[in-house]
């Protein structure tokens, strides 16, 4: 009996030992407890950097021709001018001799940009399996240097769905999203990637994957890239044709229409015509997201098909890119939006003055309404005549903190007396619409003209907008003195001193001249 009873003992701890050694060894397309496999490591090791396979091929391999060639490619593309948020983008991927203008014009859209992880997402064009697979740690590799995994947001995903996991074969050859990483480089600053292959195996998994991705990325600073081409391989006039139905199913933002139009496609058995777009879940899931997040300015940039580079006119690929624009997402005001600050902080003060009633401004802008901080600068013969803002991260809504600020900087400024009635008609309004104020740790990081400056110290505090230091002409040491003695009436050498807090943000700065 106890020697039974020592054999199943035995045997019991083996069979244990095994299931751990499935939950924990990092196997390929591993599902339970798939969150195990970005557990944080000390450094990066070689298989934690998904190595280039498309370099040499798909685009060049060597790093200076392959930025020249990036660079050039964007030189021939003008802005689309346009003034909202980039949400997404729907992007080719063939090689950049074929597709690369294409893709160019979606990138364009990114120049200026501040993005902290770029989703890409894709079909595999390499094996099919059962569910959808993210690459969870470390980073992918091209010659122009590494771009660190989002492995925290990957960790969110993964417990979301046991279709969501990391299969090692899917990303290893898979280019479809490599080739979409150079232009990033290029183009953005400190960025990281969430890269996404879908298996092919099952129609509903596009929706999975939105709505955790949807759930996930709400007040992020994110943008959803889909690399998929378009047809394959009919006719340059027909590709033209079946193209521009798929475009402008997408274009509708649902993923039904697009799903009817490919249907209708399909039974026509157009000649020549394998797919219609193969990274047709990426697509899906970029539709999904942006219908979720109530986007609705969706529009073609560019299209052409590779008859358009290529002598081979019967047998073509489709390459299309597609932009998805968020007014939310907006950085900067408009002209009209601008003036209607202007007006407001002008109305505000002669009203105030005159000792008259201002009425309610009527504001129709959704910008304006979003609660950030402004400063009002009022100048009377190109002097500055008063100077008062809001810097406290508030809740009200920017045209509300013009109109208060303009009023104060009239009244209350502790520098000057309160403007006169008589002096109404010489005055000249500028207003700086602030962004968020974030911490440094070492004043080296401030750059002049772009960055102002918030310093706290011994319970003082003072600010200098963007432009006080090329105004006067100021390098940082001096810069930094005066924001010290002048504004924070703390020694001249404050911000030296280890306690000081600094933090920086930029400025939206516009005026009625």
């Amino acid at each position: 009996m106890k020697k039974d009873f020592i054999i199943i003992s035995i045997i019991t701890g083996i069979i244990t030992l095994a299931i751990l050694g499935l939950v924990f060894g990092g196997i390929d397309g591993l599902r339970l407890n798939s969150a195990s496999i970005i557990q944080p490591k000390e450094q990066e090791t070689e298989e934690d950097v998904r190595q280039a396979v498309a370099s040499g091929e798909f685009y060049p391999a060597e790093h200076e021709k392959l930025e020249e060639t990036i660079n050039n490619l964007l030189d021939n593309v003008e802005s689309s001018g346009n003034d909202k948020g980039i949400f997404g983008l729907i992007l080719p991927h063939a090689s950049y001799e074929y597709s690369g203008q294409v893709m160019a014009y979606g990138f364009k859209e990114l120049v200026n940009k501040d993005i902290d992880t770029v989703i890409l997402i894709g079909n595999s064009h390499q094996e099919k399996f059962d569910g959808i697979s993210i690459f969870p740690r470390g980073s992918y590799k091209t010659p122009l240097g590494n771009v660190a995994i989002d492995s925290s947001l990957v960790e969110k995903l993964f417990q979301e769905s046991e279709r969501i996991f990391f299969q090692k074969s899917a990303h290893e050859k898979e280019y479809s999203l490599e080739v979409q990483i150079p232009f990033l480089q290029v183009i953005l600053k400190d960025f990281k990637i969430l890269p996404i292959v879908f298996g092919n195996s099952n129609n509903n998994d596009y929706s999975i994957l939105a709505k955790a991705i949807s759930k996930n990325i709400k007040g992020k600073n994110v943008l959803i890239i889909a690399s998929s081409d378009l047809s394959h391989y009919p006719s340059h006039e027909i590709a033209q044709e079946i193209d521009k139905k798929v475009i402008d199913a997408i274009i509708t933002g649902k993923v039904e229409n697009l799903e009817q139009v490919i249907r209708e496609l399909e039974e026509q058995k157009i000649p020549q015509v394998e797919t219609l777009a193969c990274g047709i879940d990426a697509i899906k899931t970029v539709l999904q997201i942006a219908q979720e997040a109530g986007i609705e300015d969706i529009r073609l940039l560019n299209y052409a098909n590779s008859g358009d580079v290529s002598e081979e006119q019967n047998r073509t690929i489709g390459y299309g890119a597609i932009g998805f624009f968020d007014e939310s997402k907006r950085e900067y005001l408009n002209q009209e939006e601008q003036n209607t600050l202007l007006e407001i902080a002008r109305r505000s003060v002669e009203t105030h003055v005159k000792n008259e009633i201002l009425t309610e401004f009527e504001i129709d802008y959704a910008l304006l309404k979003k609660n950030q901080d402004a400063f009002v600068t009022i100048k009377k013969q190109d002097k500055l005549r008063g100077c008062v803002g809001s810097f406290s991260q508030n809740s009200t809504p920017l045209y509300k903190i013009v109109g208060e600020m303009a009023i104060a900087a009239a009244t209350k400024d502790q520098r000057f007396e309160p403007i006169q009635e008589n002096e109404l008609n010489e005055l000249k309004y500028e207003i700086s619409v602030l962004s968020q104020c974030t911490k440094i740790n070492d004043w080296s990081e401030i750059k002049l003209g772009i960055h102002g400056v918030r310093l706290a110290a011994q319970g003082h505090s003072g600010v200098f907008l963007p432009q006080v230091a090329t105004e006067n002409n100021w390098d940082v040491e001096r810069f930094l003195g005066e924001l010290c003695f002048q504004k924070a009436g703390l020694p001249w050498n404050c911000w030296k001193e280890e306690e000081t807090e600094l933090c920086v943000f930029t400025a939206q700065v516009f005026s009625e001249e």
